[in-house]
């Protein structure tokens, strides 16, 4: 049995779902590095924990995906919750690099279980009675809702331990039982709030083991079809282009706002409040892209390019800045740009994407951003040493110019397999061009079930 949801009510859960999870997230920024280092970690260390987190979120991004879309998305979900625990409560008492590294993995784990699943879920829940529906409001609600844990998390996560009438990694320590605590929440959230909307999997060890197998089936055709559609293509090359300028400002942001400062301990109070205004920012640019996609008549190719021209000259505003406030306000503006963007994109990724494959398809997505972000630590900050900050910096408006340039072929040739009228569109008798691959047989059974019609998105 199915649950059949309204749209309101998909998108109420699916926003708070949101909030819920980022938020023991931003708890958990001010305080981790702090605790290592604390706790005798060197900031090398630190470094290769870090790394660690990133190799195992990329090794296991796209068969997580695989997972949700195989074995279903609450599974999934709750899965993510328990590794999200038990990585924060191994952060809390580790006192090694092994410990740490460990905390870390686990943490890599969860974030590759959780990158696709409840945005698949609200999508097939708001198109199981409408095909064709509209899910930009409930994607730029969610981006706010995110941004809004992470700024409410890391308020949270800074205070704590100033709160506490104790001093050193102790009180570090208390935020990330708080974080783990809300993370159980969030899991129990999902069991109640993520009901099946399509035909769930069959219990027992058998169907587990039939599921499983069917993962490198789903990922092979979830990758196909991407490699395949033109515009799925373009939007994996946005995303690798936009984690290049997220590293670039990640990195060297804390450093050019020390400068400006004067001090590295003037400049890490600074950088932690741009840094919860900027996502503040990020929230309200969320909430406005609904209002900027009519604007601009429901163009991608407008809302996308246009944000990312003006998102270009915000970063090159920081790197040129001459104090602390031009550039934390363009900082901040940056990040509203480039969360005004996104609903737009990923209401078209959608479009191009069935429910068999979705969650999958999302997870490629969040793979191409982590990429970019890898090429972007390894190669912004050696640019930085051999010239300047400023001109490191300057590479992430490049690169977000570049973003523009991609942007400009945005343009549906067809409304793609998740769209009313079957992948062809209404204004145009022209057979498609970019056919998606099939789904294996057992798998186009259960997207029919979980569908209702075979056209739907899902």
């Amino acid at each position: 049995m199915t649950a059949a949801l309204t749209a309101d009510r998909a998108r109420r859960r699916f926003v708070g779902l949101t909030a819920l999870r980022w938020l023991p997230v931003g708890i958990v920024v001010p305080v981790s590095v702090l605790l290592a280092t604390a706790r005798g970690l060197s900031p090398a260390d630190i470094g290769l924990c870090v790394a660690l987190y990133g190799a195992v979120t990329l090794v296991l991004e796209l068969p997580t995906g695989g997972f949700a879309d195989a074995l279903g998305h609450r599974a999934v979900l709750t899965s993510a919750g328990v590794f999200t625990t038990a990585g924060l409560l191994t952060m809390a008492v580790a006192d090694s690099v092994p410990a740490f590294a460990l905390a870390w993995s686990l943490q890599g784990v969860a974030r590759a279980l959780d990158s696709g699943p409840l945005e698949a879920w609200y999508v097939d829940a708001v198109r199981g009675g409408d095909p064709g529906a509209d899910v930009s409001r409930g994607l730029a609600q969610a981006g706010a809702a995110d941004a809004g844990g992470l700024t409410a998390g890391a308020v949270l996560g800074g205070t704590l331990p100033l709160l506490l009438d104790r001093g050193g990694a102790a009180a570090l320590a208390a935020p990330l039982v708080l974080a783990a605590a809300l993370a159980l929440v969030h899991v129990t959230a999902v069991l109640v709030l993520v009901v099946p909307v399509r035909r769930p999997p069959a219990s027992g060890r058998p169907a587990l083991r039939a599921g499983m197998r069917e993962v490198p089936l789903v990922v092979g055709t979830a990758v196909r079809g991407v490699l395949r559609d033109r515009l799925l293509r373009l939007l994996l090359g946005v995303a690798f282009l936009v984690g290049v300028v997220l590293t670039s400002l990640e990195l060297l942001g804390p450093l050019h706002f020390a400068d400006l400062a004067g001090s590295p301990e003037r400049g890490s109070a600074v950088f932690g409040v741009v840094t919860a205004v900027s996502f503040g920012a990020a929230a309200l640019g969320a909430l406005l892209a609904p209002a900027l996609g009519r604007a601009a008549r429901g163009s991608v190719v407008a809302v996308s390019a246009g944000t990312s021209v003006l998102a270009a000259g915000a970063v090159a505003a920081v790197a040129g800045a001459p104090g602390v406030a031009p550039a934390a306000v363009a900082y901040a503006l940056f990040y509203l740009l480039n969360a005004a963007a996104w609903p737009a994109r990923k209401q078209l990724l959608h479009d191009r994407t069935d429910s068999g494959r979705r969650s999958t398809t999302v997870s490629v997505s969040s793979l191409a951003l982590m990429l970019g972000g890898v090429l972007g630590s390894l190669v912004v900050p050696r640019l930085a040493d051999a010239t300047s900050l400023a001109t490191g910096l300057l590479a992430g408006t490049g690169a977000m110019l570049l973003v523009a340039v991609v942007s400009l072929g945005l343009r549906p040739e067809d409304p793609g397999p998740g769209a009313p009228g079957g992948g062809q569109s209404r204004h145009d008798p022209r057979p498609r061009r970019h056919q998606p691959a099939a789904l294996p047989r057992g798998l186009r059974e259960r997207a029919r079930a979980g569908a209702g019609v075979h056209r739907r998105a899902g």
